[in-house]
């Protein structure tokens, strides 16, 4: 007897965005049953069109849109539009909301498929499931096989985070200060409080009343949440004139002895990990040369001489796919398998 292949109807909220399209591009890539397909954004973007493999689609105005008869969502268009159109689109579909105004209710998952899948069976109370930070998501899925080895206590990260995770007026901004200090032109700063082009931001999001940004709180609340709530996390993240792709230097202490050898070989073996280490001089990945790719990428395992048990190593992801977009579909390739879509 012959299988019958389900179809999914999709709505991409945010489809004119840099996160939206890398959605439309991802689901393309990896062939989604995608049976239809609706482009989504705000009025002044209504009318325009999307690219989704050969086809050109129409953006549809938000505002307006009935989201009957729709299976999946994916939502990527910042937290006040999530807020009011989230739990409209969720009473008819499964939604995946990539901002961060769900992401830690305890009643909605947070979920990056290598790290916590049995979780999702939790979207069921409210129909949505939360996607996590993006300098959040390449991080746990590091610390996740070392922490089934060895039990993390403790991690400390700095990161370095591209300005394509402020969006697309970042990206912009940063090319044109470049331009404009060859120019001998004086750099004038808008998206970000300072001059980005040459320099570094030791700020990203709002600060909070104890010092810490909201981006740091972040990686400590959802690596918690995902991963386990008993690790203790510190974080320091920073700004930095790259376009795409997230940077972090991680510090890990575990309970349990675990050395830099061991860590390496559990994260070869480590599902959406590229370990590029100790082969050469140069056997370091780059942000750019991360730019494009799926995976997480490790480099520069070390052992760390400061505590009994500790290591050191740089990890590099593109922010726009395994950082945003990709986690998403992969969550709906999830729903997919584990057939928890009805389809409408």
């Amino acid at each position: 007897m012959t299988s019958i292949k389900m179809t999914y109807k999709i709505a991409v909220v945010g489809a004119t965005g840099k996160v939206g399209q890398e959605v439309l591009k991802i689901l393309d890539e990896r062939k989604f049953p995608v049976r239809e397909l609706a482009a989504l954004a705000s009025s002044r973007s209504a009318g325009k069109e999307v690219s989704f493999g050969d086809k050109n689609i129409k953006v549809q105005n938000l505002a307006t849109y009935d989201f009957k008869g729709v299976d999946i969502v994916f939502s990527a268009a910042g937290s006040d539009v999530s807020k009011e159109f989230v739990p409209k689109a969720a009473k008819h579909a499964v939604v995946i909301d990539k901002t961060s105004l769900f992401r830690m209710d305890p009643d909605i998952p947070l979920i990056v498929p290598e790290v916590n899948p049995e979780a999702l069976k939790e979207h069921a109370k409210r129909n949505i499931i939360a996607v996590p930070n993006c300098s959040t998501i390449q991080m746990v899925v590091a610390l996740k096989p070392l922490h089934d080895a060895a039990t993390i206590k403790r991690v400390v990260v700095a990161t370095y985070q591209s300005v394509s995770g402020t969006g697309k007026a970042a990206m912009d901004e940063l090319f044109n200060q470049t331009k404009g200090v060859y120019m001998n032109a004086t750099p004038e700063p808008d998206v970000y409080p300072k001059q980005i082009a040459f320099n570094l931001i030791p700020q990203i999001d709002k600060f909070m009343d104890d010092g810490m940004t909201k981006e740091e709180w972040k990686m400590v609340a959802e690596t918690k949440k995902v991963v386990d709530a008993k690790i203790k996390v510190g974080a320091s993240c920073v700004r930095v004139p790259v376009f795409i792709s997230h940077s972090e230097m991680i510090n890990v202490e575990f309970e349990n002895e675990l050395s830099a050898d061991d860590a390496r070989k559990i994260l070869r073996k480590a599902k959406g990990i590229t370990v590029v280490d100790l082969d050469n001089e140069a056997s370091y990945i780059t942000p750019l040369e991360a730019q494009g790719e799926d995976n997480v990428f490790v480099s520069r395992l070390r052992d760390d001489p400061s505590v009994e048990n500790g290591i050191n190593f740089w990890c590099v992801a593109d922010n726009l796919r395994k950082g945003a977009a990709l986690n998403a579909v992969q969550i709906a390739e999830l729903l997919v398998k584990e057939k928890m879509v009805k389809v409408a």
